[in-house]
């Protein structure tokens, strides 16, 4: 699979696990006696194997966790854990290369030659701040020195290009029948999944050990210019990208949450290859992993096969640290103020929850008397009061820390502040008066009926796993019902005297910028979660200006493999983002033709 392709269906596969974060905890259905079968054991490394026996699969749905995420980075290397999720496809000692010993002799020379160029900038920037020169990164400045050590980098670039065999990670799967090979970063955890046949379980094994036993980080510097430009493309050229960004460092004062898990700028151009070794050996360790299983295959096979392969990792030599960093209090409402080329919008974060809290099930219950077509917000901002074309709040919660937010964008001439104050209106009604039994009860039976539906789902079931051990504890699948069960009017309306106070808040007011139009909702994005939908829009921006046909082609054949593991609510997203690849795919077909004939 062509890597660039790879990264397209990358971006689709998070939209739909920021849907699982955003909406409702996704678990068996909320009765004490629904349990997932979930089998465990432990490597003498250290490393846990989960696995949920599913006989009549004809596949195996198998991923594993790293517990890091950009919550465990610093100030100087933001957005290395999402750095590697890209690195980690680069091959080893034995894929990817025609010759692993010059292979790896080119890439200790281009580490000598960076560093010389590091410190060709150091000097730079010492010039800078004197004021010999303007900025030490203009080409108008650069000593001969800085390009006689950046024209050798190039050959040896163009040296280990020759050498690697693209992409041969993707095709030795692609050929063995597997499917949907993929990745994911989040602030807390990063995850990598795929779906193999069930007789070819012994390759996965084998694939996996070997990319955490012996990864060779080839066009280690080329690849941070594709995540700058995968970070240009999700942030700084979306309607609100940057002030959402923005946002979240108003909203954590503290806390490494602040920073985007994609990584500021300057972070994302000064990584280097000894910060990247470092890190793994930290943090992709046996002792920080989890593999987990779901689908086809002999238990017992299992276990020799994980203590045969994964077993062969050597233990890290110390533990990865915790995040000491706690947030602080927040004592004073905060506010900002945008103008984007968007409808009027506005979002309120209030500072909540972290996974596990005892109050995040009263809350998760909370979210959902707000949410969906039935919910509270939908009923009085947009069908009564008629101000809101979408109204919806979430509750996220992460390893260390959560938050919950409430979100709505205007309909017609209704401003943020009058969505804001209609949002304030409903929090009120549940802090002043206790849910009433009926509608309390009416909640709790549709999330246990959505979150049912989703376990039925393999590759839901293999996502639900890969979140919560990355958050702390797999076993909340089995614990979270009885726990939501249990959740009382009393204990809404208290936990939304104590989290929804002004002081806690964080409010950020979108305008329209004069001489803007918004971008209009397709219908079939209407009723998803904000975050959601504004990542498939993002998605279908970039299908619109996809210029690769073969890039097209296998992001459709992914959201084919992926369409049928959806719940009913994303069937119509996935449509419509097939519908724009095929239309796409006809435009450039068409485009040859015209662009000949004018030539001739």
């Amino acid at each position: 699979m062509n890597r660039k392709r790879r990264l397209f269906s990358q971006l689709v596969t998070l939209s739909w696990v920021a849907a699982l974060i955003a909406t409702v905890p996704i678990t068996a259905a909320a009765q004490p006696t629904a349990q997932v079968p979930i089998e465990t054991f432990e490597l003498d490394n250290g490393m846990r194997v989960l696995t949920v026996h599913r006989p009549e699969l004809a596949s195996v749905y198998a991923g594993w966790v790293a517990h890091v995420g950009s919550a465990n980075e610093r100030p100087g290397i933001t957005g290395i854990s999402h750095f590697f999720e890209h690195m980690m496809f680069k091959g080893t000692h034995i894929i990817g290369t025609r010759d692993i010993e010059r292979d790896l002799a080119v890439i200790a020379e281009q580490e000598e030659v960076q560093e010389k160029i590091r410190a060709e900038y150091r000097k730079q920037r010492e010039r800078s701040r004197l004021g010999e020169i303007g900025d030490p990164f203009d080409d108008q400045y650069r000593t001969p020195e800085l390009e006689q050590l950046e024209q050798r980098f190039r050959e040896l670039v163009e040296e280990q290009r020759a050498l690697m065999v693209k992409d041969e990670y993707d095709q030795i799967y692609t050929n063995a029948g597997a499917s949907s090979l993929n990745a994911f970063t989040t602030h807390d955890l990063t995850a990598y999944f795929i779906s193999v046949p069930a007789n070819k379980l012994e390759l996965w094994f084998w694939m996996e050990s070997d990319r955490l036993s012996s990864p060779v980080f080839r066009e280690f510097y080329s690849e941070r210019d594709v995540v700058y430009e995968e970070r240009r493309l999700r942030t700084e050229s979306t309607p609100t990208g940057k002030f959402d960004e923005m946002l979240d460092s108003l909203f954590w004062q503290s806390h490494p949450y602040s920073w985007p898990v994609v990584g500021w700028p300057s972070d994302l151009e000064s990584y280097t290859q000894a910060q990247a070794d470092e890190y793994f050996a930290t943090y992709y360790a046996p002792n920080n992993l989890t593999a987990i299983l779901v689908g086809n295959f002999d238990p017992e096979r299992v276990r020799e096969l994980a203590q045969r392969y994964m077993g062969r990792l050597p233990r890290g030599e110390q533990e990865p640290p915790d995040v000491v960093t706690m947030e602080v209090a927040q004592n004073a409402e905060k506010r900002m103020i945008a103008h984007c080329d968007c409808q009027p919008q506005i979002e309120v974060r209030y500072h909540g929850v972290p996974f596990r809290h005892r109050d995040s099930y009263a809350l998760d219950v909370l979210a959902a008397l707000l949410n969906g077509s039935t919910g509270r917000l939908y009923k009085a901002l947009v069908l009564e009061q008629e101000i809101a074309s979408s109204a919806s709040s979430r509750q996220d919660e992460r390893k260390w820390a959560g938050l919950f937010s409430l979100h709505a964008e205007s309909r017609g001439d209704a401003t943020p502040e009058q969505l804001e104050q209609a949002l304030y209106a409903e929090i009120r009604k549940l802090q002043e008066a206790p849910v009433a039994d009926r509608e309390l009860q009416k909640v709790k039976n549709r999330i246990s009926a959505d979150a049912y539906r989703r376990l039925q789902q393999p590759f839901f079931l293999l996502f639900q796993l890969m979140l919560y051990d990355g958050l702390g504890d797999y076993q909340y699948i089995n614990q979270w019902s009885e726990k939501t069960l249990a959740v009382t009017a009393e204990d809404v309306q208290r936990v939304a005297k104590k989290y929804f106070q002004p002081e806690n808040r964080a409010v950020g007011l979108y305008y329209r910028k004069a001489g803007t139009n918004a971008e209009e909702i397709p219908p079939e994005l209407a009723e998803l979660p904000e975050p959601v939908r504004q990542s498939i829009q993002s998605e279908l921006r970039k299908i619109r200006a996809e210029e690769d046909p073969a890039v097209l082609e296998g992001s459709l054949s992914q959201l084919a493999a992926q369409k049928g593991q959806m719940p009913p609510q994303y069937q119509p997203a996935f449509s419509l983002l097939e519908k724009e690849i095929g239309d796409r795919l006809k435009a450039l077909k068409e485009q040859p033709a015209a662009d000949d004939g004018g030539e001739s």
